[in-house]
């Protein structure tokens, strides 16, 4: 069943994370006090889930301005034509990643799905680019590793992160999938995650949140 926690932040960003489809995906809406919202990383996949998303936007009067993707694999995308047409957007990524959502659809069946040709990019983002939304920014910052394309978003001033599949609570993305690659992935995690103060929270594409102090300490595969 889907479920969504509340995550309140300090009178500015506020994060809702919803859990969709099998994989147990992470999909995130971030607003703050202007009513404008983003949503990253749409996994809903069943009516139920798409209309549990749409109602919560509804019912809070948010206006959503943005699509955005930490990576295109197809977990992550299985919503992108929903939310892309119920709010006229178009998705935004890094152009590295567009190899993936061109071929979500065929991707989507090898593992059950049956998903329409994704509505594409007309607008990507590179390394170190600000997305904005209301009175709110997040930092881009190109992490690859699990997926050419992946990127994480950071916010400074309430000192969160997030990572897609780049990094979990005591666990890594996999590099066993096209593109992904073990040592690039560490490079990525070591030099712009981990760079981070201890106190950031991480929000990830799967499972709970954690802290980038509490990976360096305990992450098995990483621990430094």
């Amino acid at each position: 069943m889907p479920c969504v926690i509340h995550l309140k932040l300090k009178n500015m960003i506020t994060i809702e994370k919803f859990v969709f489809n099998a994989f147990g995906e992470n999909t995130y809406l971030l607003y703050d006090e202007t009513k404008e919202a983003i949503i990253i990383d749409p996994g809903c996949y069943e009516q139920q889930e798409k209309d549990e998303l749409a109602y919560f936007i509804d019912t809070n009067d948010l206006k959503v301005v943005k699509l955005i993707y930490t990576h295109c694999h197809v977990d992550h995308i299985l919503g992108n034509n929903f939310i892309a047409e119920t709010y006229n957007l178009k998705p935004e990524i890094h152009k590295a990643g567009l190899q993936f959502i061109i071929r979500g659809d065929e991707q989507a069946r090898v593992y059950g799905f049956n998903i329409e040709k994704a509505i594409l990019p007309e607008v990507y983002f590179e390394d170190g680019d600000v997305i904005k939304f209301g009175n709110s920014e997040l930092k881009v910052v190109y992490t690859p590793g699990h997926a050419d394309g992946s990127v994480c978003f950071i916010n400074s001033p309430q000192k969160f992160v997030i990572t897609g599949d780049v990094l979990f609570r005591d666990s890594i993305g996999r590099t066993d999938f096209p593109t992904g690659d073990f040592d690039i992935l560490m490079k990525s995690i070591h030099e712009k995650l981990f760079t981070l103060e201890d106190d950031f929270t991480v929000y990830c594409g799967h499972g709970p949140e954690t802290s980038i102090g509490y990976e360096k300490v305990n992450n098995p595969f990483i621990r430094i």
